[in-house]
């Protein structure tokens, strides 16, 4: 099931891909628990559920916490989609529901463990975009997203193959 989304630049701002030397259903229970995954972030760095549904489910939402420096800032996150061990994806909005981007992970199971890729998509309107700048400091948000899916990816990589090495 999905939930229909606000309209986003259609091409990716930022895109990554690793693959891991672990199971496609354990690759998924992490990315789909942003309180887990937040681990491996490197500028959200707390997120909570908001609703009771149980976790990663369509409609969920969750609060995230970013930092970069000494900027910090709040978003509210909706789950769109929830799909065991192929897709998860949110959409992130501002206060007031600013739209401000699309996250979403799909996983490809293969033989020898799964390749996860992470990308992101900016929604946030023009008139917002020098306000993002000034709350989060980066002059660059695809560079930065980039970067950031990146560094995440290799540290779910470096957690999940050292899990399944255990």
């Amino acid at each position: 099931m999905r939930i229909p989304r606000i309209p986003r630049f259609p091409e990716p701002a930022a895109t990554g891909a690793v693959t891991i030397h672990a199971d496609a259903a354990e690759a998924y229970r992490i990315i789909s628990d942003p309180p887990v995954m937040i681990q491996f972030a490197e500028e959200a760095h707390r997120a909570r559920w908001l609703d009771d549904a149980g976790g990663a489910a369509v409609g969920a939402r969750f609060r995230g916490y970013n930092r970069n420096g000494p900027r910090r800032w709040v978003t509210t996150c909706r789950v769109t989609d929830a799909d065991p061990n192929r897709r998860f994806a949110y959409e992130v909005t501002a206060p007031l529901g600013i739209p401000i981007s699309r996250w979403q992970y799909d996983i490809e199971a293969g033989p020898d463990g799964c390749t996860v890729t992470e990308t992101n998509w900016l929604r946030a309107p023009l008139w917002f975009i020098p306000f993002a700048i000034l709350i989060t400091g980066a002059l660059d948000r695809p560079g930065v997203n980039k970067a950031n899916i990146a560094t995440t990816l290799h540290r779910l990589k470096a957690h999940l193959e050292g899990a399944a090495a255990a």
